[in-house]
């Protein structure tokens, strides 16, 4: 990787040299509980997955679970030296969660590792949030998860919103499951060949890419947020996802002044209720 490409993600994901490991571990908890929600672990296949869910009361079959997927999270502390905690600096998926416009029930999953690591790091080694951040196992992990959470919801489909990385994971995950019935992304990494080569980055040899099976989501519909300033995912990524989908049900919304971090979750009451997303079902009341 070069060291401009590299710095890029990591101020994305947040430089943590002042943010102790245990402040991060904590972070998202706190911020979870102290709105009310639950904050759980969940042991699914190869990995424990941090979640949190809203309070709801389940009501008869039908309803839709829509659930936020985290970002890579810290990845790397320097350009050359990979994070030994992928744990977010901030948990911006789980704000955008909070910020959800509609009444449905909502949950939030973290991505493998972290805010596991102090005390059940099973499985976490460094490649599983660099190059193999979406390996068959981490998908299939996140898949179990899911599965978990629309049991408890005692809902029938889900609607799968993804931040950064989360996106991709998304994707991927909507692609293998034929319960997704809509896909939101902010900022969202979708195709890995593409971005790797716009930022001339060593190829993710060890993840699925979203874009190889883009096809199989073209009848489903699709909310893609990009940041008109955002560095680290050009629109292009979003656009080269949505062009591997003949026919497809998909907007893509250009968001001046947001770049890859700043200011998604400050600006989610407004873009969660644009008219596009009217597309996405259960999303608005």
């Amino acid at each position: 990787m070069r060291a401009r490409a590299l710095m890029a993600l990591v101020l994305a994901g947040g430089l943590a040299a002042c943010s102790g490991i245990h402040g991060r571990q904590e972070r998202g908890p706190t911020l979870a509980q102290g709105g009310g929600w639950r904050w759980d672990y969940l042991s699914a296949g190869s990995f424990d997955l941090a979640t949190a869910v809203k309070p709801y009361a389940p009501g008869p079959g039908g309803d839709v679970l829509t659930v936020y997927i985290e970002g890579d999270g810290l990845a790397y502390l320097s350009a050359r030296e990979p994070s030994q905690d992928p744990t977010p600096t901030d948990p911006l998926a789980l704000r955008l969660a909070m910020g959800h416009p509609g009444t449905g029930p909502v949950a939030y999953l973290a991505r493998p590792c972290q805010y596991v690591m102090e005390t059940r790091p099973r499985n976490c080694q460094v490649g599983y949030w660099t190059k193999a951040r979406l390996a068959p196992e981490v998908v299939d992990s996140a898949s179990l998860a899911l599965d978990r959470l629309k049991a408890d919801a005692r809902a029938q489909r889900l609607v799968l919103v993804g931040y950064s990385g989360g996106g991709g994971l998304a994707a991927v995950l909507a692609e293998r499951r034929a319960d997704v019935a809509g896909l939101v992304s902010v900022s969202g990494n979708l195709d890995f060949g593409l971005w790797t080569k716009m930022l001339d980055l060593t190829p993710l040899s060890q993840s699925v890419d979203p874009v190889a099976d883009a096809a199989k989501l073209a009848g489903r519909p699709q909310v893609h947020f990009v940041g008109a300033d955002d560095k680290v995912v050009d629109v292009a990524i979003a656009q080269s996802f949505v062009a591997h989908q003949p026919g497809a049900q998909a907007s893509i919304i250009t968001v001046p002044g947001q770049d890859h971090g700043c200011c998604w979750a400050a600006a989610w009451a407004t873009l969660a209720r644009r008219p596009e997303m009217k597309a996405i079902p259960g999303w608005l009341p």
